[in-house]
C-alpha cells in the first residue's frame, strides 16, 4: 500500500515555484512577472509562479522517472488500475491513444454509433474501421443508452477478426450497461475491452455509484478528472489492467497526442485530485448523493417534470432496468420538460438568464445537470426554486417537441458508412450548398455539442432526415460543431 497522504508532483511544483532564480527558460512571461495586467488582475500572479516547464525536479511526462511517475503509481492504486498516465489534452487525447494502441490501418474495432467525437477522431488517426453497433434506445424520451451484451455477441460472430470493442460507460446522461457481461464476451474473444468513462472518475469512491469500469472487467478506461472530480479542466487519466494491451504502445501513441509542453497546473492538479478522493471521497460522495437525492425527489414532484430514473429499479420489484440500462449514477440529474411546453433550449435560456442556473446541456426534450462535490446545498435550493418558478410562469398548454431522430439514426442511417472515416476525412473534397449534400458522402464531423456525439462522420452519407435534424437544432438554440461554416449553410463533402 502506497501512502496516499503523498502529493509528490504537487509538492515539487510548490517547492519550484518558491524557489528565487533567474529564468531563462520557457515560458516567456517567466513566473508572471511578464503576464499581462488584465490577466494578472483576473487570476493573480502566484498561480503564474507554478505554471513551469519541465525542470530537472519536475520530471518528464513522456518519459516519467520521478515525482510524475510517483504521481501515477498512486493514482492506479487510488482507481484500481495496474498502470496510469495523466493527460493534458483531455479524455479525448486519451480516446484516441487507446485506439492508435490496439489498432492499425484496415483493423475492426467494434463501438457503439452513440460515441463522442474523440473515437472518431481516433478511427481518422489510425485508420480503423468501425463496427458499429446500435445503442439500446428509449423512443419516448429519444434518449440512448449503452449497447446490450448480445449485440456485442452477434458483433463479434460476424467480426472475429476486430481488434478491440470500445464502449461508453456512464453515457452522457449517467445511463451504465452491463459492462461485466460486455467484458466477458470480449475476452473470449482475447481482444481488449476499451472504456470511455469520461463521466465516471467518481466510480470508484463510494458503494452506491455504479461498478467501476476496471472492476467490472475492462482492459482500459479513460477518465476526465476535471468533469466531476477535483481537477482542472482538461486534466484527464488513462488506466490499464491485465496484459492484453501493450504499454508501450500507449505510451508511443500517448506521444502522438499529447503536448510536448504539458501544464504542470493540469499535472499538479491530477496529483492533489488523487489525494483528495483517495482521504476523503467515500464521505464527498456521500454528501454529493445526498444533494442529488434531494434534487431528483423535489423536481420530481413538480408538475410537468419528470427526471431521468432505471427503469423497474429493483426496490419497486422490478428487474433492475434492460441490457442496455442496469445502472444510473444519482449525481447525473436528467429533466424533461417538454411537459412544460418547452424546449429543453428554452427552459435551458430562462433557467440561465432568470434564475441564475446553469446547466451542463440542453436537448430537445431534457436538460442534463451535473451534481458533484462542488456543489453546496444553496445550489440545489436555487435549482429547485428555478424550476418552481418556470413551471408556474413560463408553462405554455402545449408544444409538440418529440423527436425520434436517434431512433432513425441508428436503425438506417447506421449502415450508411461508404468508407472508413480515414479515406473520407483525406479524400479530395468539396464544399456545396447544405440544400445539395443530400445522398453525398460527409467529410466533416458534425455533432451538436454537448455531448459532442456526432450526427455526421467522415464516410458517412448525408441524408433529408439529418439535414433537417441539424437545422431544428440550430432554430431551437442549439450549437453545432465540427463544420467548417458554423453558420451551416455549406457542408463539406466528398468530390465526385
Amino acid at each position: 500500500m502506497l501512502n496516499q497522504n503523498q502529493t509528490p508532483l504537487l509538492d515539487v511544483l510548490k517547492a519550484n515555484a518558491a524557489r528565487p532564480h533567474a529564468p531563462f527558460y520557457t515560458p516567456g512571461h517567466k513566473q508572471g512577472k511578464g503576464i499581462s495586467q488584465p490577466l494578472a488582475d483576473l487570476f493573480g500572479t502566484k498561480i503564474f509562479r507554478a505554471d513551469l516547464t519541465e525542470l530537472a525536479d519536475l520530471d518528464n511526462l513522456f518519459a516519467p522517472q520521478g515525482v510524475i511517475q510517483e504521481a501515477q503509481q498512486l493514482a492506479a492504486e487510488a482507481f484500481g488500475a495496474s498502470q496510469t498516465w495523466f493527460l493534458v489534452n483531455g479524455s479525448t487525447c486519451g480516446i484516441e491513444a487507446a485506439i492508435l494502441a490496439t489498432c492499425g490501418t484496415g483493423d475492426k474495432i467494434i463501438l457503439p454509433r452513440n460515441v463522442h467525437s474523440s473515437a472518431i477522431a481516433g478511427l481518422i488517426l489510425s485508420g480503423a474501421i468501425p463496427i458499429f453497433l446500435n445503442p439500446e434506445y428509449n423512443p419516448v424520451l429519444d434518449i440512448a443508452h449503452s449497447i446490450t451484451p448480445n449485440a456485442v455477441q452477434s458483433a463479434l460472430q460476424q467480426h472475429p477478426d476486430a481488434k478491440a470493442v470500445l464502449t461508453v460507460y456512464p453515457t452522457y446522461y449517467g445511463v451504465c450497461g452491463d459492462l461485466s457481461a460486455i467484458a466477458n464476451i470480449t475476452h473470449q474473444y482475447n481482444i481488449p475491452l476499451l472504456v470511455d468513462e469520461a463521466h465516471g472518475a467518481h466510480f470508484a469512491f463510494h458503494p452506491e455509484l455504479p461498478t467501476p469500469a476496471l472492476a467490472a472487467g475492462a482492459d482500459l478506461t479513460v477518465q476526465s478528472i476535471h468533469k466531476v472530480l477535483g481537477a482542472m479542466t482538461q486534466a484527464s487519466m488513462l488506466h490499464i489492467q491485465g496484459d492484453r494491451i501493450d504499454c508501450d504502445r500507449i505510451s508511443k501513441a500517448l506521444q502522438l497526442v499529447q503536448s510536448t509542453s504539458p501544464s504542470y497546473l493540469l499535472l499538479a492538479s491530477l496529483d492533489a485530485a488523487r489525494q483528495q478522493m483517495a482521504l476523503h471521497g467515500k464521505m464527498l460522495m456521500s454528501r454529493t448523493l445526498q444533494l442529488a437525492d434531494e434534487a431528483r425527489t423535489k423536481i420530481s414532484q413538480i408538475p410537468g417534470l419528470s427526471v431521468l430514473q432505471i427503469p423497474n429499479p429493483p426496490s419497486l420489484g422490478g428487474l433492475g432496468g434492460s441490457p442496455g440500462f442496469v445502472a444510473l449514477d444519482e449525481t447525473r440529474l436528467t429533466v424533461t420538460v417538454s411537459g412544460l411546453g418547452l424546449t429543453g433550449f428554452e427552459v435551458d435560456e430562462i433557467l440561465d438568464e432568470k434564475f441564475a442556473v446553469t446547466a451542463e446541456f440542453a436537448s430537445l426534450q431534457h436538460l442534463t445537470f451535473i451534481i458533484s462535490l462542488g456543489n453546496t446545498p444553496a445550489d440545489i435550493e436555487q435549482l429547485v426554486q428555478g424550476f418552481t418558478t418556470l413551471a408556474k410562469e413560463y408553462r405554455r398548454t402545449n408544444l409538440n417537441v418529440k423527436s425520434h431522430f436517434w431512433q432513425e439514426l441508428f436503425t438506417t442511417h447506421c449502415s450508411a458508412l461508404c468508407c472508413s472515416p480515414r479515406e473520407a476525412f483525406f479524400a479530395i473534397s468539396e464544399i456545396l450548398p447544405l440544400t445539395k449534400t443530400n445522398k453525398r458522402i460527409c467529410v466533416e464531423i458534425v455533432c451538436p455539442y454537448p455531448p459532442g456525439i456526432p450526427v455526421l462522420m467522415p464516410g458517412e452519407v448525408i441524408t433529408k432526415s439529418v439535414l433537417d435534424y441539424l437545422q431544428q437544432i440550430q432554430a431551437m438554440g442549439g450549437f453545432i460543431s465540427g463544420c467548417a461554416d458554423s453558420s451551416l449553410r455549406t457542408l463539406k463533402v466528398v468530390k465526385e
